[in-house]
């Protein structure tokens, strides 16, 4: 009798906890993504080597070392210069273009790797949102609105284990799947 009791305090325990823990887990996910406070842009201006990522197809040709430069251009936007080997070791370039959403501390952009000609075009743009930035501007992660894209970038080619478990364990408590996330291979 004591252990049908148990049995049943247990069930009744779970059923009453599961909803509330499973709503919690998808209410995260489907609040709206926060960005971090503010940006100092210059001092985020420079090279950042991808750390791991949600697979996308337009990076499917890259096998390692993929890396984003970014600087300022005279006009106030910011160049873009994604690079990353492919299967035959050579390097593939990608020039791209990021404007600035918002005000001059804002950590909105929006990229785009069309020809300029096209960039009147809503389309051609997409969002490039910071949504973690650790205090040092060492390692971030960017995603976009809908979190269908996910990038962990680092100002070197590894990054300590434990401050990247703990960026992943920010991410999954903002709604991000970490089963989706993938390593890139660096320094080959």
């Amino acid at each position: 009798m004591k252990f049908f009791l148990n049995k049943m305090l247990l069930s009744a325990a779970v059923v009453l906890v599961t909803p509330m823990f499973g709503s919690h887990v998808l209410a995260d996910a489907s609040q709206p993504l926060q960005t971090i406070q503010s940006l100092d842009v210059p001092r985020y201006m420079g090279t950042w080597h991808e750390i791991a990522k949600y697979p996308n197809r337009f990076q499917k040709q890259c096998v390692g070392n993929t890396s984003a430069e970014y600087s300022m251009r005279s006009d106030g936007k910011v160049k873009v210069l994604n690079r990353c080997q492919l299967a035959s070791g050579e390097m593939d370039e990608a020039e791209g273009q990021a404007r600035q959403v918002g005000g001059a501390n804002s950590p909105k952009f929006e990229v785009r790797f069309a020809p300029a000609w096209l960039s009147w075009l809503p389309m051609v743009w997409g969002d490039y949102w910071v949504i973690d930035l650790d205090k040092e501007y060492e390692l971030v992660a960017v995603s976009e609105p809908s979190r269908e894209y996910l990038w962990v970038l680092a100002r070197t080619q590894q990054v300590e284990q434990a401050k990247y478990d703990a960026l992943l364990a920010r991410l999954k408590a903002r709604g991000f799947d970490m089963n989706k996330i993938e390593l890139s291979p660096q320094g080959k």
